[in-house]
């Protein structure tokens, strides 16, 4: 096969390339052919890695000595066309290497398999396993970063609305929407600290340890490592293409539940609040909401729906990833593949859904404030003021505030509607329950009054985290800090990917076209 010779520089690089019409640069833009070929999300196949796997093999065993030069440019050529060819509409794209290899040496001769020399379905596997995985967590990174950004807006958004909390189902505190909203952010920072990490121990590679134990030739593993985008290497052979396809693909199936379980807690709290008559939280109707077919005044919240779906998939996937996983031998990695993959996948989509139901939820300040003033959750301030302003035992101010929502909702009051002098009634027999005879409320009816709200229990918080305005402000500005660090990480992480691919793609054109010897 004629090979034209190189004509341009690739990328403002500098490095020889082959015309524009060859098999050649066909191949070092093979990534385009992987949506035509059911790659979801423009996630690359198994056939696109084969060929990655190849092209870094090459380059290794020809500056290794492992492959003479002259076999290496043949064998370069070949994995090339076979690429270009498996890149055109239709094209066979295989997967597996015993079913590729045969293509390669069809073209180039049996001389091509040298460039397998050190290398075994099982270490093939191994990375293969792990880009597919890293790919996957940069997409969900993104993802969670996405659905970071819409909270954090909300949450700033929503700093100072006055809403009701709950605990058992049950009204407990009031607080703000930012700072329940910045309790999901920090949720979300720990997820994205927990992908960082997984990130890490999947980004080292297998290549090279062959079926378990390496080989007798001088393979580079480093070298193959960095031609593949990899931060290192799974130090022990064994561990590498055995051992640690397991707990790796477990653990990324396992970080996925976890971000869904807490996703589907989050859509929880919304979707509750949802099915009440008159809720503080609703959808802006259009695409995140849907009317029954046959109950005209029903708003039914699909988005809701959706993102609890998704996260139900990401749970069952990672359950299937770790049951298939369980009690297999090490040595049988084609059990335990797709399914953390596609717990990943979930997760993502999960994520984005997420984002799409954030963007369309509204939150009715009037309607929520209404919901916390017309129970007793600011009751426990009023325990505390006792305790803090009047020296009173905190039991005898926790027996009077319980008295006196007792009271209040026997007569059908609301706490702003208590009359002052039942309030000081009932605080008299709480203190002879104490064994004090003729105590007097410590606190005058304006005072008294003020303690009861919502706003004067939100303003009266001092402790770090609470939902004060100056801790709303702080935190909702180290959030915004956390998630610009975590853009900036997936971004240099596909920094590195994309480099790493352009210095495999000018090391195999090297090879592939020659310079021309010096005279």
């Amino acid at each position: 096969m004629t090979v034209p010779q190189p004509q341009a520089s690739r990328r403002g690089h500098g490095f020889r390339r082959i015309a524009a019409a060859s098999l050649l640069a066909l191949a070092l833009a093979g990534a385009r052919a992987d949506a035509a070929n059911g790659g979801a999300s423009g996630l690359h196949d198994n056939f696109f890695w084969l060929g990655q796997f190849n092209k870094a093999s090459i380059v290794m065993t020809v500056e290794q000595g492992i492959v003479p030069r002259d076999i290496g440019q043949k064998t370069a050529r070949a994995v090339a066309q076979v690429i270009a060819e498996g890149d055109k509409p239709g094209g066979k794209r295989p997967g597996d290497y015993l079913q590729l290899e045969p293509m390669i040496v069809k073209i180039a001769g049996a001389d091509a398999t040298r460039m397998h020399s050190g290398r075994s379905r099982q270490d093939i596997l191994a990375t293969t396993r792990r880009v597919m995985l890293r790919d996957r967590l940069l997409d969900l990174y993104e993802a969670l970063d996405q659905a970071h950004a819409s909270v954090n807006a909300l949450a700033e958004k929503y700093a100072d609305a006055i809403v009701p909390a709950y605990t058992n189902g049950v009204q407990a505190q009031p607080t703000t929407y930012g700072h329940y909203l910045l309790a999901f952010s920090s949720v979300l920072d720990r997820d994205a600290a927990r992908l960082r990490e997984a990130y890490a121990r999947v980004n080292l590679s297998p290549m090279g340890a062959a079926a378990l134990g390496t080989s007798s030739f001088p393979i580079d593993r480093k070298r193959l490592a960095a031609l593949l985008g990899f931060d290192g290497v799974v130090d022990n052979s064994y561990d590498a293409a055995q051992f640690s396809q397991i707990d790796v693909g477990a653990e990324a199936a396992s970080l996925a539940s976890t971000m869904a379980l807490s996703v589907g807690a989050f859509v929880q709290d919304v979707h509750t609040q949802y099915q009440q008559a008159k809720p503080w939280l609703m959808l802006t109707e259009g695409k995140l909401t849907g009317t029954s077919s046959i109950m005209p005044q029903k708003r039914n919240p699909y988005a809701l729906n959706d993102v609890r779906l998704a996260a139900s998939e990401a749970v069952a996937d990672a359950m299937a990833a770790l049951v298939v996983a369980h009690n297999v031998a090490p040595g049988m990695p084609d059990y335990k593949r797709e399914q953390a993959q596609d717990a990943l996948d979930a997760a993502t989509d999960m994520y984005l859904k997420l984002d799409d139901m954030l963007g369309g939820l509204v939150l009715n300040r009037e309607r929520a404030l209404a919901e916390v003033d017309a129970d007793y959750s600011t009751t426990t301030e009023l325990a505390d003021v006792l305790q803090r302003d009047a020296n009173v035992p905190f039991r005898i101010g926790h027996h009077f505030a319980s008295d006196l929502v007792t009271y209040g909702r026997q007569n059908n009051l609301k706490p702003a509607d208590i009359p002052y002098a039942e309030a000081q009634r009932i605080y008299t027999a709480a203190g002879k329950a104490y064994g004090m005879d003729n105590a007097k409320l410590p606190l005058d009816e304006p005072r008294f009054r003020q303690v009861l709200t919502a706003q004067n229990m939100i303003a009266s918080s001092k402790g770090q985290g609470g939902p004060q305005p100056a801790e709303v402000s702080r935190m909702l500005a180290d959030a915004k800090q956390r998630l610009s660090a975590d853009v900036a990480w997936v971004q240099a992480a596909r920094d590195r990917l994309m480099a790493a691919q352009d210095n495999l793609d000018r090391a195999f054109d090297n090879v592939a076209n020659p310079p021309p010897a010096k005279k």
